[in-house]
């Protein structure tokens, strides 16, 4: 998911969408997983990272004609790591004292702070070290991955290539990701879980958004695509083709071609939603109450799933406790962003 969350009242929608994608996540794993895509959520997550973490480092680029890598890990240190902790060591200890289900131990501990959760989960013995739940702390490590490597990276092509080259190599690396995964499912015939949860398999889901970011479009270009029947023709072929990637329920496809095409969906859909915001259907995203749940969606993504996992004792009706799942997942993202984020958000101003 979207970890990255700043006061970005210039760069419309993106809260709004961080909003849809939260939304999408948690009615799936409160029970409506056959019907709702968890997994669309998390992708919408990852692609706003890289459009959001790209559009920054430009912005800085062009200020100073540097990127300040240090300060960029350590904005993200102190936006990831606290509300992450917290949830840790409260579930961690929760689940040692037998309230909540599953294990505490502490190399699920540590794997899961340090964002190796995905890989852990794949390779290691997850489903008796962690607390039950705390599963969905694998996209964490993926983003983290992510954050690893592309600021260094960015600043390279900045310095080495010419600006309206980078996002061909950006789309580049997106095929290559791509034929890697037509390569492990249908060449070595891996897992589902493989190709979906791996950092090496899931990152182009980023780089299209980072794609996004880079284009440099000229002004007769802007006019164009601001026609009505060309921006009506964009938002409705990107809403088909994010659909249709949805219909077709073959392993082989969902593992490989799925991601890529819901990337290349995303993109006619962030571009007008951030470019017209007013516009139907992106004009909601911007509705007061809507950007509020985006702005709390990472600590409601934190919490959500091992609410869900621990309150069936609360009542005999599903129904009843997954909506005090959700309350409580809520009311903790409200006092993380009031007490723990807002006095961050001061010190990652100064980093910026």
């Amino acid at each position: 998911m979207s970890m990255v969350h700043t006061k970005h009242q210039d760069i419309a929608s993106l809260d709004g969408w961080r909003a849809v994608a939260i939304i999408i996540v948690a009615a799936s794993h409160a029970g409506l997983g056959k019907i709702v895509p968890g997994g669309l959520g998390v992708t919408i997550f990852f692609f706003l990272s890289g459009y959001l973490i790209t559009t920054l480092l430009l912005r800085e680029y062009a200020a100073s004609g540097a990127i300040n890598i240090k300060h960029f890990y350590l904005r993200r240190l102190l936006r990831l790591t606290p509300p992450l902790l917290l949830v840790l060591v409260v579930t961690y200890l929760l689940t040692y004292l037998g309230w909540f289900k599953g294990y505490a131990t502490w190399q699920g501990f540590f794997a899961q702070l340090f964002y190796f959760a995905n890989y852990y989960g794949l390779f290691f013995d997850a489903a008796h070290t962690v607390p039950l739940g705390t599963g969905v702390f694998w996209s964490l490590a993926v983003e983290e991955h992510f954050y690893f490597f592309f600021p260094a990276l960015l600043l390279l092509m900045l310095h080495r290539a010419q600006r309206r080259h980078i996002p061909i190599y950006l789309a580049v690396a997106c095929l290559l990701f791509l034929a890697w995964r037509c390569y492990l499912v249908l060449g070595v015939g891996v897992s589902v879980e493989r190709t979906y949860y791996a950092s090496d398999t899931r990152i182009d889901s980023m780089l299209y958004g980072c794609i996004l970011a880079t284009v440099q479009i000229s002004e007769r270009w802007q006019q164009t695509l601001q026609r009505p029947v060309v921006r009506h023709v964009a938002v409705l072929s990107g809403l088909i083709l994010l659909l249709a990637s949805l219909v077709v329920r073959n392993d082989a496809f969902r593992e490989t071609i799925r991601y890529s095409l819901q990337g290349i969906a995303l993109l006619p859909l962030f571009y007008y939603s951030v470019n017209n915001p007013g516009i139907w259907p992106f004009r909601w995203l911007n509705i007061g109450w809507i950007r509020r749940i985006g702005i709390y969606s990472y600590s409601i993504y934190l919490a959500h799933y091992v609410m869900l996992n621990n309150v069936d004792w609360i009542s005999r009706h599903a129904v009843v406790n997954v909506l005090v799942a959700l309350i409580i997942s809520c009311l903790f993202a409200i006092a993380v962003d009031r007490f723990v984020d807002a006095p961050l958000r001061v010190l990652r101003a100064r980093l910026r």
